[in-house]
């Protein structure tokens, strides 16, 4: 057994038949976790800008630099445009 035979299905691609904005994020932190960057980027591209946005969340609880919060607002945005680029590429190729 594996520990994909764990993962959470899609509601939205049960229940309507079309994927998410979060459908391949589970996939994707699994290839990260196995060392697979470049499989993790191609299942799900806007994985490393959230990796770094929660990376400095954690930094941003012990040391607060000059522009935590900013930086932080910086890569939420970025993440943000990550997914919905994504999510939009992956209706038009469908």
């Amino acid at each position: 057994m594996s520990i994909e035979n764990y993962m959470l299905p899609c509601l939205n691609k049960t229940l309507f038949g079309f994927e998410c904005m979060g459908c391949g994020f589970q996939r994707s932190l699994l290839a990260v976790f196995q060392g697979q960057f470049l499989k993790a980027f191609v299942l799900y591209p806007a994985i490393f800008p959230i990796i770094t946005m929660f990376v400095l969340i954690v930094i941003t609880r012990f040391y607060k630099f000059k522009y935590h919060q900013k930086s932080i607002n910086v890569v939420a945005l970025v993440s943000i445009g990550a997914i919905i680029t994504n999510h939009i590429i992956k209706q038009f190729l469908s």
